[in-house]
């Protein structure tokens, strides 16, 4: 009987498991989107909001705890310098899985999992790419009809 056991096995050992989890955690803090199966992005809810949560209140002994979970000097780093911030604000739900479509090869459903705030400097790059292509185009107008 798995009384009062919870979490997913996700077909895996402990120590597997584990690693899984703290590898997903670390690609979904880095990158702020992933792509895998529904089970396991409801498992890494359980790992990351809770390093959301530690990071919104910096101190080293809760940047230690980070690196213990996520063994990545640069997420940590990222973690405490861009993300807790951009959450302060926020009293949970940092995360959001979308389905998407099973997966080719063995029909597994799929969900894309990503933080709920967008980078801010993300959607300043795409405005920025357009601006300076229009200025461009600008220029190049200006001397022709002088």
């Amino acid at each position: 009987m798995r009384h009062r056991n919870s979490g997913r096995q996700l077909s895996r050992n402990t120590s597997h498991r584990h690693a899984v989890l703290r590898n997903m955690a670390t690609s979904l803090l880095q990158h702020e989107t992933i792509r895998t199966t529904v089970p396991k992005a409801k498992e890494l809810r359980r790992v990351v909001e809770p390093l959301i949560t530690m990071a919104k209140a910096d101190s080293m002994a809760l940047r230690r705890l980070a690196y213990a979970r996520l063994r990545d000097e640069a997420v940590v780093e990222k973690l405490f310098g861009d993300l807790g911030p951009r959450f302060k604000a926020r009293a949970g739900g940092y995360t959001r899985i979308l389905k998407m479509e099973p997966r080719p090869g063995d029909s597994a459903d799929m969900a894309l999992m990503q933080l709920v705030d967008p980078a801010p400097g993300a959607n300043e790059k795409k405005d920025d790419a357009k601006g300076g292509k229009a200025a461009k185009k600008s220029k190049r107008a200006a001397p022709a009809d002088a």
